[in-house]
């Protein structure tokens, strides 16, 4: 196990390392480039403006003030103690007051069981002494007394750590659930505070059944029509676009290559263009060049019709009755 040593160097890494993200942050956030990135919800709310406006030259990127520097290394702390919930919403959202509800439920968590922990586990580890007993035989540290590995084999005292282990597994989950039920009341308080918007009513769907000789648009449009003409109000098509952009840069190449070959054509009228059709042109069934290479797109126009038409995903907007 870790000597006294070792956890105190853990110990310093750890600290340094949150002074140097404290430094970094207090450093970036009052740089006029990030202001938009760190006061997001004040330009949402008209409550602040861009400070680049104002300013020239480099001035409209660093921050030259060492007293903002100073100030807002640490500054920041108090005003965001004070802060209430619901004010913490209003001024960073409703993902930053979840954040820091994580904190608290650490706090929650783990101050009961480590009060527990040493009111119970360290005392019937630390009076066990088995490690005293081998000490001719192993090699140990102070903090190993601590540990489980100090009970004796077979010892009753297992029995303490699997009834405390039910106990924080137990305790864990309730302080889980509690808080989960905490974040839902909060979504929903959250959402229905806000003014309704679009997205609020709006559904994803995709395999909608296809009708021969229609558009996506007019299969969609006339599929919810049919089965929810109370609640559907309009949608958006949306194509996943990756294989579709392959196809149409495989259909390029193929052009590109009909081009080449109908030019050399024009050049010699006596000699129609081939090629064969095997490994990079080196081998295989040799075949008028022109001819092949329509005839692979004509097969590439079919097969991006194909999937124009088959691969898709639509967002349905609906309205709510009331």
């Amino acid at each position: 196990m870790a000597s006294l040593e070792d956890i105190a160097v853990s110990a310093f890494i750890n600290i340094l390392s949150a002074i140097g993200f404290l430094l970094a942050f207090a450093v970036l956030r009052v740089q006029p480039i990030n202001s938009r990135v760190y006061y997001p919800k004040l330009y949402i709310n008209g409550l602040r403006s861009s400070p680049r406006g104002s300013m020239n030259g480099v001035l409209r990127f660093v921050n030259f003030n060492i007293w903002s520097y100073i100030v807002s290394f640490l500054g920041w702390m108090p005003e965001a103690l004070k802060m209430s919930q619901t004010e913490i919403i209003q001024h960073a959202g409703l993902d930053s007051a979840i954040y820091l509800r994580i904190y608290i439920l650490g706090l929650k968590i783990f101050v009961p069981l480590t009060i527990l922990a040493l009111l119970v586990i360290i005392p019937v580890n630390v009076s066990s002494g088995t490690l005293l007993d081998l000490k001719k035989d192993i090699v140990f540290s102070d903090i190993d007394k601590l540990s489980i590995s100090n009970v004796k084999p077979g010892s009753e005292r297992f029995w303490v750590h699997l009834c405390m282990a039910y106990i924080f597994t137990l305790w864990t989950s309730y302080m889980l659930y509690m808080e989960y039920d905490n974040v839902a009341f909060m979504r929903l308080h959250f959402l229905a505070s806000q003014h309704r918007r679009v997205e609020q009513f709006t559904v994803v769907v995709r395999n909608v059944p296809q009708i021969s000789g229609h558009s996506i648009a007019e299969t969609v449009d006339h599929f919810f029509q049919k089965n929810h003409p109370d609640h559907y109000l309009s949608h958006q098509a949306v194509y996943n676009a990756n294989r579709f952009a392959k196809l149409v840069r495989q259909k390029e190449r193929l052009q590109n290559w009909l081009d080449y070959n109908q030019i050399k054509f024009e050049r010699n009228p006596d000699k129609r263009p081939t090629s064969k059709i095997g490994f990079l042109g080196l081998c295989g069934r040799r075949v008028d060049s022109i001819e092949y290479y329509k005839q692979r797109i004509k097969v590439l126009d079919n097969r991006v019709r194909l999937y124009s038409l088959c691969f898709y995903i639509a967002f349905i907007y609906y309205l709510l009755l009331l």
